[in-house]
This record gives structure tokens, C-alpha cells and sequence, in this order.
């Protein structure tokens, strides 16, 4: 077979070559797209059912990634989801024709699927001895490099299914997602929460702090926002009975693009009737203990030369208290009297006039506190403006009944004791659209119809969400959100 330089050197791209080989078979009367044919095994199957001198036949297929002839022989590897196996083609062993059609027309990079029995070479590697072979899809363009995989950032995004066939360690990161995902799910449906599903496209954008994607139904005639949280058609559901109720849903938020942040990602949500924000805290943190055991089988994991311990319960720490044990400052210094002195002498401003104590205090835990905490930590004592949809603490009525987790510099949950008071929540939901007025974009909208729903009887209700995406990095040791999200969102490039 050519190699890349000789290719370049007759003129020819490998696509090229490729092509010519799919119109020489159809000539043939082969089909580079054939019907299926059935298997009997994965690769791991085939391989661990290996037993000296057994005749059980096998019938695999998968992605051929190497071949190397040697005369009248060929080792060649085939890879599925499961793993790897190598697969050993004789000449004399096939059909008339079938060894040469192997030799000429298939290529590193096709769908083929292979039949045999199972035995161990030399080495020692357990291998396929071929009794028949087919191609099953034509692949038209060479892989990846072998041993390097796909080393181009942005075409891993693009590309993720060439990501997914070359680089290993990629997809071992979606299967742990996977299994994350799935123990979050068996845990919810073990208490007894009813999995369900609400709307992407609402009327009013609400649940969450955040600038909304906007677009419009034609036959309505009217403007959507594309869904930043479900929690308040959730809360629906529990003014309705559904007491244990949870989502594992997308959203969307029309904000800046990091290594933390993506448009489009994946959230949990549950809310549950008779509990407060201190039951929320002890159900995340075992859901999350719960999840990563499950996925890696461990609870302590390493994130970028960090060591992750989530064991539960964990540390918990009012925004003051982080300020002072996190941040570095002195309890003295956050003081409603001089806590301007530290606006002044760091040169900082907030977006929002007239800010209240606990607010700026909340803006210099945002400033000075979140990127520093590394161990699963609850923040707890957040004020009541930046806090609408929560109860009021029963001790403080200036702070919120909510906690907010955070591992290694990025927040994971946010819970907190439902507000079920609906004139109270008509009079925050006002403050909130003053805000909007007052030049926060991100300000909730006034809804009227959850407002009605309050007045049918929220039983007392802890609510919490948590970042999939975002747990995902962390247990598969990712610094990118792109990278644990298959398809993540980028940025269009003409042609």
C-alpha cells in the first residue's frame, strides 16, 4: 500500500486514492456499502472467551486500525466500543479472491467484520484466525496518526468522531460521563423522585441569573427564550403533588465562551417537598460521592495535580467566613462601616447602584474567594438580593436559606429552601425587574403565571441544581469544558 510521501509524490491525496479504489470495486461487483452482516461477539467478548484449543467461532466487526502484511499472511487490529483485538488473515485459510480483495481494497480506517476462532500467537496476544472477512463501510480518508491521535484542538471539537476513533483516553471520558450520568439518575429514582421532562422554549426566561438566547414562533407570532433553567416549571410540578421531582435537561445562556463555560450545557435539577437547604446539601453531596464511585470507582480523584477528596460530608463556610479564612481578610474589614475602604484600596465597582451590604460582600467573595477554594466546600449566608427565588434564613432574615458548592475554582451546585410566600415572591420578582431597569441585564423577568402557582400552596421545598458538565471535568481530570462535551458549541467557519 502507498504511503503518504509516495502519494504526494504520484499527485494523488489519499481520498483520492481511496475513491478510485470504491469505483474499481463496484466494477467488480462489490459493494463498498454493504447490508449487515450479524456478530455474535465484541472484540473483549472474543478475547476473554479465549480457551486453549477451543473451536468456537466468532463473529466480530469493528474499525480496522493497523494492517501489516507479510507475504501470504496479514495481522491486521480491529477496534469496537469494547477494546481492541488482532485478527490474523492467511491466504489459504479464505476464499478464492478474498485474501487479494483484503490486500488490494481495504484500508485503515474501514468498517469490516471478520469470523473465526480464537487462539494465542507466540507473543502471547490472544488473536482471531480468520475464516471469512467483509467489508461493511468504506472509510475514504486516512485516520489520524496512530500513535499521536488527533493533536489539533479545534478539529477535535469539529471532529469528534475522529477524536473518538484515534485518542482512547477521549472516549473513556464520555463512557465515565456516561456512568456519572446514569448513577445520578439511579440515585434520584432510588429515593423516589419522578424523572420528567419540561419545556426548552418559554415565554418568560426564569430560574436562573442569566442573559437569555432569544428567538421567534411564526405561527404565534411571538418571541421565545430558549430555557436558562427548568426550576420554575419544576416548581410547577410540585405545586401539582409530584413531591420528588427531577430533571437532567439542557440549557442555554447567551454568555461568554471559557474553559468553564458553554452556551449549551447539562444540568440536574431536583426538588423535593418537606425538606430545607440543609437536606439539599446532604443529598448533593452524597449524590455526588455516590457519582463518582460509581463512575471511577473511586472517591478520591486528581484534577490538574490537585487531589479531590468527596468524601461527604464537606466543609461548609458562611461568604464571611470564607472571606476571612479564604480571602485573607480581617472580620473588622467587612463591616457595613468599612467594607468601602476595600472597593477603594483594590479599585473595584459593581454594576449596580445602591448595593446593599450583603451584596458587596457576595461581589468580593466573586472576587477574591471562589477561584481559591479547591476541596468540595458549601458556601452558605448569601444575601437575599442575589438570592430571589429562596426562602429567607429563619435566624437572618437578611440572608438566604441557600448554599452553593465549589470545587477547585468553579461552583457545581446551587440549592436552596424554595420561596413559597407568593406575595413575597411578586415583590421580588419586582425588585428584580427594577434591577433589569437599572442596567442588569441578567435580572430575572416578572412572572405572573408562577406567581398564580404560588397561590395554589408550594409545600416547603428544598431545590437544588447541580453542573453536569462541570462534575464531569472534575472526575475525568479535564481542564476544558470542550472536552467533556461532544459537540460543544463553536464559532462557524465558511468554507
Amino acid at each position: 500500500m502507498s504511503t503518504e510521501k509516495e502519494i504526494k509524490v504520484e499527485g494523488r491525496s489519499e481520498h483520492e486514492i481511496r475513491v478510485e479504489k470504491v469505483q474499481e470495486m463496484q466494477e467488480h461487483g462489490m459493494q463498498p456499502w454493504p447490508s449487515f452482516k450479524k456478530i455474535t461477539a465484541t472484540c473483549k467478548q472474543a478475547k476473554d472467551s479465549f480457551v486453549e484449543e477451543s473451536t468456537e467461532v466468532f463473529a466480530i466487526a469493528g474499525r480496522l486500525m493497523t494492517k501489516r502484511e507479510h507475504g501470504k499472511s496479514i495481522f491486521a487490529n480491529i477496534q469496537d466500543l469494547s477494546e481492541s483485538i488482532q485478527i490474523y488473515i492467511k491466504k489459504d485459510a479464505l476464499e478464492e479472491n478474498a485474501f487479494e480483495n483484503f490486500k488490494k481494497f481495504f484500508d485503515v480506517g474501514d468498517i469490516v467484520w471478520a469470523k473465526g476462532t480464537v487462539f494465542k500467537t507466540r507473543m502471547g496476544e490472544v488473536t482471531l484466525k480468520v475464516q471469512e472477512v467483509s467489508l461493511l463501510s468504506k472509510c475514504l480518508h486516512p485516520l489520524p496518526e496512530k500513535y499521536h491521535g488527533l493533536t489539533d484542538t479545534e478539529q477535535k471539537y469539529r471532529q469528534r468522531y475522529l477524536d473518538l476513533i484515534s485518542n482512547q483516553e477521549s472516549k473513556e471520558k464520555f463512557i465515565a460521563r456516561s456512568k456519572m450520568v446514569q448513577s445520578i439518575r439511579q440515585f434520584l429514582l432510588e429515593k423516589n423522585f419522578l424523572e420528567v421532562e419540561t419545556p426548552m422554549l418559554h415565554p418568560i426566561p426564569g430560574g436562573a441569573v442569566a442573559r437569555p438566547f432569544t428567538t421567534h414562533h411564526n405561527a404565534y407570532d411571538m418571541d421565545l427564550f430558549l430555557r436558562i433553567a427548568p426550576e420554575l416549571y419544576l416548581k410547577r410540578l410540585v405545586v401539582g403533588g409530584i413531591e420528588r421531582v427531577f430533571e437532567i435537561n439542557r440549557s442555554f445562556r447567551n454568555e461568554g465562551v471559557s474553559t468553564k463555560h458553554n452556551p449549551e450545557f447539562t444540568m440536574l435539577e431536583f426538588y423535593m417537598s418537606h425538606g430545607d437547604y440543609k437536606d439539599g446539601m446532604e443529598l448533593t453531596e452524597k449524590l455526588i460521592q455516590d457519582a463518582a464511585q460509581n463512575a471511577l470507582g473511586t472517591v478520591e480523584v486528581e484534577y490538574q495535580d490537585k487531589k479531590i477528596n468527596f468524601t461527604a460530608p464537606f466543609k461548609k463556610l458562611t461568604i464571611e467566613e470564607s472571606l476571612c479564612e479564604i480571602g485573607g481578610f480581617k472580620k473588622e474589614q467587612l463591616s457595613e462601616e468599612k467594607v468601602g475602604a476595600i472597593f477603594k484600596e483594590h479599585k473595584l465597582e459593581m454594576n449596580r447602584k445602591n448595593a446593599s451590604h450583603g451584596e458587596k460582600l457576595f461581589f468580593l467573595f466573586e472576587e477574591f474567594v471562589e477561584e481559591k477554594i479547591v476541596q468540595p466546600t458549601f458556601i452558605i449566608g448569601y444575601p437575599i438580593e442575589v438570592s430571589p427565588l429562596a426562602k429567607r434564613d429563619e435566624d437572618n432574615k437578611n440572608i438566604a436559606a441557600r448554599f452553593e458548592l465549589f470545587v477547585c475554582g468553579m461552583e457545581f451546585a446551587n440549592g436552596f429552601t424554595e420561596l413559597n410566600d407568593p406575595f413575597d415572591q411578586a415583590d421580588r420578582f419586582k425588585k428584580q425587574a427594577e434591577a433589569r431597569t437599572d442596567g442588569d441585564d441578567e435580572a430575572h423577568y416578572y412572572d405572573a403565571d408562577y406567581v398564580k402557582a404560588l397561590e395554589y400552596g408550594l409545600a416547603p421545598t428544598v431545590g437544588v441544581g447541580i453542573g453536569i458538565d462541570r462534575l464531569a471535568m472534575i472526575l475525568t481530570n479535564t481542564s476544558s469544558i470542550k472536552d467533556i462535551i461532544l459537540f460543544p458549541t463553536m464559532k462557524l467557519i465558511e468554507e
